[in-house]
């Protein structure tokens, strides 16, 4: 019985896995000072790389974004460690620099709910699967 309930534990600690992975860009420690002395978008591009955005409309903006996705076995997902780095450019010089953390960023709720399409045509599986019938050619055929 002691065998069965360790392999039991066992088992149920390797689902919970801790596990940090890094989406976007990773930043340097010291951002700040680094970003201090920067004054052209190719300095800028030495140090992080392409921005991820550039804005179309109004003032052309540079973005760019990191944060860490923490898995904690079946716990839900969490994130930390969010950075944004915005940079104002004019021609090849940069005007003016920003860089948002964690607390600076609103917490944005997505809605559950869909979108209607209007006139949208909804089949079940069974629908879904004689509608498509007669719908595509034998490989070959060049049809």
């Amino acid at each position: 019985m002691k065998k069965i309930f360790l392999i039991l534990c066992c088992v149920l600690m390797a689902g919970c896995t801790f596990q940090t992975k890094h989406r976007g860009y990773v930043f340097p420690e010291d951002l700040e000072s680094k970003i201090a002395t920067v004054k052209t978008t190719n300095q800028l591009q030495d140090l992080i790389g392409s921005p991820q955005v550039k804005t179309i409309y109004g003032d052309e903006v540079w973005v760019y974004f990191g944060e860490d996705e923490n898995y904690h076995g079946p716990f839900p997902l969490t994130y930390d460690n969010k950075t944004v780095l915005l940079a104002w450019v004019k021609g090849k010089s940069i005007t003016k620099t920003q860089i948002l953390h964690d607390d600076d960023l609103p917490d944005v709720d997505i809605d559950s709910d869909e979108t209607e399409i209007p006139a949208a045509i909804e089949l079940n599986a069974l629908q879904e699967l004689f509608n498509n019938i007669g719908r595509f050619s034998p490989a070959g055929l060049g049809q």
